[in-house]
């Protein structure tokens, strides 16, 4: 494993602070009393969400020897920890996301990943970037917010998931695509296809 300065770091922390930027606004819009409301994710609230997002960017950066403890740990498993505030969990947790990947060292680190050589910049805000996005919609929809993606994120989106091919569907990252009326727009089909289903507001 090597460490690489690539000229695109300030691009990586300037599209993750974007992305995290506009998750953090739907967190801080959870009324206090949504955060066990189910989410479009099966068995998940909107707690565990925030959780997923949390923990999955802090495991990733851990399996690559980057230290991302913030002190303030959302575990939605250990009822005997119980789980920190979601909102101060998800802030501690970005602040420290936005120093480390500052730091050219850290967001140019190559390694070899599943679809060939790339740095830890780059799957943050790809793979960790997608999750933003899509799981922004989950906690909204959780909180009975009417969340819509912009017509660049749509195009994101949809990029990363034909790039993803059928590592789509794999375990841990989307369920089965859904069937949408003919008249759905843009977003309901894309949603549909990352196996979830936009809530009527009939």
């Amino acid at each position: 494993m090597t460490t690489t300065t690539t000229t695109d770091t300030t691009d990586v922390l300037t599209t993750y602070t974007r992305l995290a930027d506009a998750f953090g606004s739907v967190v801080d819009r959870v009324p206090t009393d949504r955060w066990a409301a189910p989410s479009p994710c099966e068995g998940w609230s909107a707690r565990d969400v925030v959780a997923h997002v949390v923990s999955s960017q802090r495991t990733f950066l851990a399996d690559h020897g980057i230290d991302d403890t913030t002190g303030h740990h959302l575990d939605v498993d250990d009822p005997a920890v119980g789980p920190a505030d979601p909102t101060t969990a998800w802030h501690a947790h970005d602040e420290r996301m936005r120093e480390l990947l500052a730091d050219p060292a850290v967001a140019g680190l190559e390694y070899d990943g599943v679809f060939g050589r790339t740095t830890v910049g780059q799957t943050i805000v790809a793979f960790h970037g997608f999750d933003l996005v899509v799981h922004r919609w989950d906690v909204a929809t959780a909180a009975g917010l009417d969340e819509r993606l912009t017509d660049a994120e749509l195009e994101t989106l949809e990029r990363a998931a034909d790039g993803f091919g059928d590592h789509l569907y794999d375990d841990g990252v989307c369920t089965a695509a859904l069937a949408v009326p003919d008249d759905a727009d843009r977003q309901a089909r894309l949603l549909a296809r990352l196996g979830r289903r936009t809530p009527s507001r009939d």
